[in-house]
């Protein structure tokens, strides 16, 4: 519990570390951050004596497709999150992770085809309540926070398709699209747009640390999911959102009114009806 705790207030910090990063193309830090987060799972799993289960996981179009799928979302959810928190829209940000459980949950409906229990369905439709009068609001869709939470939606469904453990399923993840991340780094240094050699010392030493910064985590997750409750995992998440939301509000002082309240509220409140539910159902 407590790994997982941990996890959670690491994601929720993480932020700050983007935003020492602002000046920097939000697609060029994802393609380090990339990089170096094979670099860094590569390196533990052979030190774990795990690099044999790579091998095999390349093996047939199907298990190449989940995967590649996998890595794509999983990019795809890193980049929106990323340009989001550095143009300002932390608030936004979070509101996807809040999202996340309840996407989960309509995709377990409509692409799985699970049985939903009552309270589930009233989740939903809170949810999708919440975020219809966030964009009255708005007068536009919040697209971060639901790409964000689209993204991670279908990078949770190939994880669940695929049979491959976590740290091994991040390394074939981050492994096929690496080719595609080393090419734009490779393209960035040679127009002289980017980074490296370009930045200050610590912004380069940051950049180069982001692999640890997205993989221990990850590890953090993986060593937790393993040892306790799923209803208690799902409980702990919170922590990463709130987080973020917090940080938003006091350090970066994003503007959020009273009105925006509401649709928050909603949200938050479908958030502990499906809490409630799976705590109930566990408990049975």
């Amino acid at each position: 519990m407590l790994s997982a705790a941990v996890c959670y207030f690491m994601w929720g910090l993480v932020p700050i570390f983007w935003k020492q990063l602002a000046d920097i193309n939000a697609v060029e830090l994802i393609a380090h951050r990339h990089l170096w987060s094979l670099v860094f799972v590569v390196g533990l799993l052979a030190a774990q004596g795990g690099l044999a289960g790579v091998a095999p996981a390349l093996k047939g179009w199907r298990a190449l497709g989940i995967n590649f799928l996998s890595g794509t979302m999983l990019t795809a959810n890193w980049l929106i999150y990323v340009w989001g928190v550095n143009n300002g829209h932390v608030i936004e940000s979070s509101l996807g992770y809040f999202l996340v459980p309840l996407v989960n949950v309509a995709t377990g409906r409509f692409v799985l085809h699970e049985h939903l229990r009552p309270l589930q369905w009233t989740a939903i439709a809170l949810a999708t309540l919440g975020v219809a009068i966030l964009i009255y609001q708005l007068g536009r869709p919040p697209w971060i926070a639901l790409g964000e939470a689209a993204a991670w939606g279908v990078y949770s469904l190939m994880r669940k398709q695929s049979p491959l453990a976590p740290l091994v399923g991040l390394a074939v993840d981050t492994l096929l699209l690496a080719p595609l991340a080393i090419g734009f780094l490779v393209w960035q240094h040679h127009t002289g747009a980017g980074a490296l050699g370009r930045v200050a010392p610590q912004q380069l030493v940051l950049l180069l640390s982001s692999g640890i910064v997205t993989a221990v985590p990850l590890i953090l997750f993986a060593y937790s999911a393993q040892r306790i409750r799923l209803s208690t995992l799902g409980l702990l998440q919170y922590i990463a959102p709130t987080v973020q939301f917090s940080l938003a509000l006091a350090l970066y002082h994003e503007p959020f009114t009273p009105d925006r309240l509401i649709s928050f509220g909603l949200i938050w409140f479908a958030l502990a009806l499906y809490t409630f539910d799976n705590l109930v159902v566990q408990r049975r």
